[in-house]
């Protein structure tokens, strides 16, 4: 099994660093972004730069200069030179900024501008979080893009993901990824009431932790693909950017305490348990600061928030390590959902800390990593569940064993003389009580043995208990003295119980009869057991004082009187 899992988990590793290679690949194969890519230039600002003067002198801009090493700030950006007929998109990917002027050169030498500031940004935030401000239709073509970013901070770049579209391809490219994020919104929404109804009925713990995670991401997947801003224009776009942090940061959060809940006890026990707690803490405290206090100091509660974030990837180590040595059921299919999440969220936290450069697939890589982890993980959840109910089961299986064994006569199988009672008594109507004992009993032992006798007892219990209806009660109530218990207006012969006994097969061949004294009467009270008993105890009396192999009967009523009369 061991193996197994291991080689899902590097199938899944490979087919997501395919995904994203594939998204770091050549315009035309990343069919989830509209238009053609657009090279920039960047350039700080400063006084007396104009678009103008800046479309003029394009030496001034450095297109070699990684963005992430320039810092925060103020910046021009400038692109390569381009040729656009016609109505045109110019799409640029979300980041921490205060403001964007875009500038458009066109070949008869006018200059078109617009403005970006942090509300305008929602109204233009297209899905897939990406800001598109459309430029008309002019007889002269277009041949240049400037944009000034103010207040950059640049924690991804200063501006990234630059391409020009025509508004068919923007179209497409909204329809795809609405698709995408319709899916998986379905899917949150969907395992979500399931798993809440599945812990309103059986009240796992690690239900509702994956309730909240779950919750978690779609509030996620809601403000990171733009969705947010469609719904709510009027919000900020840094704000919704903190919402991103937020709900990511209470996600992760969420799925360690799923996986605290999801294992076994014995796989967090001891240091791990307070390290799992340490950094669920620390994990609230950034979210809680970025949620208070950004954009002021963004750049260091971003690193904060990714080191954090390290550390709880860094603890899935351990838990999978301990998972192995506690020989964890949950341990495969924790590794297989997981998998993907761990990966992708690895990259992310490389590309934060501008390891890797930016990638429309890996800032939207959350989508696809979370659909496989909660496909996996409601799988895990059926698994978990599957094992308990069989643990319930099992438990079951061995208290009605218990009980059994509490119950039963260990050598002939026939209930014992406290699992009699308890069946026997409370009978509402009149009921046969019939009190069989084997005759010369101690001379059977004698002759044959303790082992014999013993098989003896076996052999007249079991065809007692083929002698009478299966409505009937029998049990062993002492040495070798049996009870069987019958509604009265149920047909039970004892001459027939007797002639059984006779003919059946007993150890070497020997020769055992019995003896049987009844008694009919009520049995809804002890008292009226005691009644009963005394009857046929008395009746089973005069069957051995009158030779033995007979049967004598009485009846409870009789008993009574004759003690009323006396």
């Amino acid at each position: 099994m061991l193996k197994g899992w291991v080689f899902n988990l590097l199938a899944l590793t490979g087919a997501l660093l395919w995904i994203v290679l594939a998204g770091a690949a050549p315009a035309a194969a990343q069919t989830g972004l509209a238009g053609q890519p657009v090279p920039v230039c960047v350039a700080r600002a400063a006084p007396g730069m104009t678009p103008r003067t800046l479309f003029a002198e394009p030496a001034r801009f450095d297109c070699g200069v990684r963005q992430t090493a320039l810092g925060s700030g103020d910046y021009w950006v400038l692109s390569a030179p381009v040729h656009a007929a016609g109505p045109a998109d110019i799409r640029i990917g979300s980041l921490w900024q205060e403001r964007v002027t875009l500038h458009a050169l066109y070949a008869d030498g006018a200059i078109l501008s617009a403005v970006t500031d942090g509300r305008s940004a929602t109204r233009h935030l297209q899905l897939g979080a990406i800001i598109e401000r459309g430029l008309p239709e002019r007889s002269a073509p277009l041949v240049r893009l400037l944009w000034h970013v103010e207040g950059a901070a640049n924690l991804r770049g200063i501006l990234v993901g630059a391409r020009i579209a025509t508004p068919a391809e923007s179209a497409r490219a909204n329809l795809l990824m609405g698709a995408v994020y319709a899916g998986f919104a379905g899917l949150c929404i969907a395992l979500f009431i399931y798993n809440l109804a599945l812990w309103g009925a059986l009240r796992h713990r690690f239900q509702l932790a994956y309730c909240a995670m779950l919750l978690a991401l779609m509030v996620y997947a809601t403000s990171s693909s733009g969705a947010l801003a469609w719904a709510w224009p009027d919000i900020l776009n840094n704000d919704r950017l903190r919402i991103n942090y937020v709900s990511v940061g209470l996600a992760a959060a969420a799925a360690m305490l799923f996986a605290r809940s999801f294992f076994e006890p014995r796989v967090f026990a001891g240091w791990l348990a307070k390290a799992s707690n340490g950094v669920c803490g620390l994990m609230l405290v950034t979210v809680a600061l970025l949620a208070t206090l950004a954009p002021w100091q963004i750049t260091l509660l971003d690193r904060f928030f990714s080191f954090v974030f390290i550390a709880q990837l860094g603890i899935v180590v351990p838990i999978l390590w301990r998972g192995w040595r506690a020989r964890s059921n949950y341990l495969w299919m924790f590794a297989i959902a997981w998998a993907s999440p761990i990966v992708l969220a690895c990259l992310r936290v490389a590309s934060s800390l501008n390891l890797i450069g930016w990638n429309f697939w890996l800032d939207n890589s959350t989508i696809l990593t979370m659909t496989v982890e909660a496909l996996f993980s409601s799988l895990a959840i059926a698994y978990r569940i599957r094992l308990l109910s069989r643990e319930r089961d099992e438990a079951r299986e061995q208290e009605i064993a218990a009980r059994l064994l509490a119950d039963t006569d260990p050598l002939t199988g026939l209930f014992n003389r406290r699992a009699f009672l308890r069946h026997a008594i409370g009978r509402e109507e009149d009921q046969i009580l019939l009190l069989a004992d084997i005759d010369h009993f101690k001379r059977v032992n004698e002759t044959i043995g303790h082992d014999g006798g013993d098989e003896v007892l076996r052999v007249f219990a079991r065809t007692l208990r083929l002698s009478v209806p299966p409505e009937a009660l029998v049990a062993r109530i002492g040495g070798e003295e049996f009870a069987i218990v019958t509604p009265a207006g149920l047909a039970v012969e004892a001459e027939d119980i007797l002639a059984r006994l006779r003919a059946a097969r007993m150890p070497y061949d020997l020769s055992v009869t019995a003896s049987i004294g009844t008694c009919t009467g009520p049995l809804a009270r002890e008292t009226d057991w005691k009644a009963l008993y005394r009857g046929a105890d008395r009746a089973l009396f005069e069957a051995k004082a009158a030779g033995r192999d007979r049967v004598r009967r009485t009846h409870a009523e009789t008993q009574i009187r004759g003690r009323i009369a006396a």
